[in-house]
């Protein structure tokens, strides 16, 4: 049982990564943020912070691995979601 536990964890990781990075790497590349809902970048990077800590705890390493992945590429469109808004408006 210990063995399909562990390949549904690796399975679950690589859909959320194949999730996260499609709309990460569309976001580097246009720097288009229009359709990008703030809080809901904030709260799915702060949820994969908190994942992270949790699997570092249980030793869950398909949950760290998916986690510091999906945060990163949260921050990332974070950051250029930040400056489209705020520091692009302010230049105008």
């Amino acid at each position: 049982m210990e063995h399909i536990i562990t390949i549904v964890g690796y399975l679950a990781a690589i859909c959320m990564i194949c999730g996260y990075l499609p709309q990460a790497i569309y976001t580097i590349r246009t720097r288009d943020t229009d359709g990008i809902a703030l809080p809901t970048f904030t709260m799915m990077g702060l949820g994969a912070i908190f994942f992270i800590i949790q699997g570092l705890l249980l030793e869950n390493w398909p949950l760290v691995i998916t986690n510091v992945i999906t945060a990163a590429c949260s921050a990332i469109v974070f950051t250029i979601k930040i400056k489209n808004d705020y520091f692009s408006k302010k230049k105008s």
